[in-house]
């Protein structure tokens, strides 16, 4: 088995666990649209090829496929379905669509990894909520006089991001990666979300609680989260919400104590997470795509990666932390 494994390409690997995925539940009705004729699985192996190998347009991806090479072959092969491939048309057309199921797929995935690894064996069952701010595509922006006026100066200007202010880098411009995920020892991404940058991150926080696991007891935010209608959907799962308080610092109120040992938590686990998810992405600088779907694609097809990496070198017994940038260049 070790050696039949080693003749295989990592990146096989990964497109082979994509068949074992859990699937989420969809709505049984049958809609007025075209029958699929190919599972979303093959759409997803595709996406997983995109995203590993730097790939950012479905042209690029279907140019590479051609290539008369033993991998390509192999990735083709693959990518059939009952002796078919897909034409070029229905991988724009199915790609396209898969932002809209990619945050129910990484919910899915994420309980399956929370199930499988463990993570609160030996710690309390908390999860943590953050966002991190993508920059737009060539780090062009879109000023908001001219955005007032209806004004693109430019064509490179991405015109379905969004500015924000950050903490660390001032104003920004582009996209914002709303994660959820567990603070334990290894960082499993649970649920998440992309959204012009102008969102605010506790409305997001409703869309990604559902996908929790039900066995976490704590939720953990900064004070963008700390809203009563997050706080009693907690309530209604059997959650406690902890995020930082409004106010001047120090805090002298009584939870002040156990709060800054939640707040510390949080911080290891996200920024942590963040910093590695834009390492391994190479997300520190501005995204490699324009507009919401590319984008979407993109950035929540690199979470959908990340959790299949966690997973491989959780049955290969790797280290699941450490090593998933050089994992993923060797793929």
């Amino acid at each position: 088995m070790v050696q039949q494994e080693l003749q295989e390409s990592l990146l096989i690997l990964l497109l082979q666990l994509v068949d074992r995925l859990p699937l989420p539940s969809v709505s049984q009705a049958k809609g007025a649209g075209r029958p699929k004729h190919y599972r979303d699985h093959l759409f997803l192996k595709a996406l997983v090829i995109m995203i590993v190998k730097r790939l950012h347009r479905v042209h690029e991806l279907l140019a590479v496929l051609e290539q008369p090479t033993t991998e390509m072959q192999r990735l083709r092969a693959l990518l059939e379905e009952n002796g078919r491939y897909p034409s070029r048309r229905t991988f724009e057309r199915r790609l396209a669509a898969l932002p809209d199921s990619l945050p129910a797929q990484i919910g899915c995935l994420g309980r399956h990894l929370v199930a499988l690894i463990e993570p609160w064996a030996t710690c309390g069952r908390a999860v943590a909520m953050d966002s991190t701010v993508l920059r737009a595509k060539d780090g062009a922006v879109w000023h908001k006089k001219d955005r007032e006026a209806g004004v693109v100066p430019h064509s490179r200007i991405d015109t379905e991001a969004g500015w924000t202010k950050s903490g660390w880098h001032g104003w920004v411009y582009g996209w914002k990666l709303h994660l959820c995920a567990v603070v334990a020892d290894v960082w499993i991404p649970l649920a998440a979300k992309l959204t012009p940058a102008n969102t605010d991150d506790g409305e997001q926080a409703r869309e990604l609680l559902p996908e929790v696991p039900l066995e976490a007891r704590y939720l953990l935010g900064d004070q963008h989260y700390n809203r009563e209608d997050l706080r009693a959907n907690c309530h209604l799962r059997g959650m406690e919400l902890v995020t930082s308080q409004p106010g001047k610092y120090p805090h002298r109120d009584a939870g002040v104590e156990v709060r800054r040992v939640f707040h510390k938590l949080r911080s290891l686990a996200m920024e942590n997470l963040n910093e590695h998810f834009k390492g391994i992405f190479e997300v520190h600088g501005p995204v490699p795509t324009k507009g919401r779907v590319a984008t979407a694609r993109f950035a929540l097809g690199a979470v959908l990666v990340y959790q299949l990496a966690v997973w491989y070198r959780f049955e290969s017994e790797m280290t699941l932390n450490c090593g998933l940038k050089h994992f993923l260049r060797a793929a």
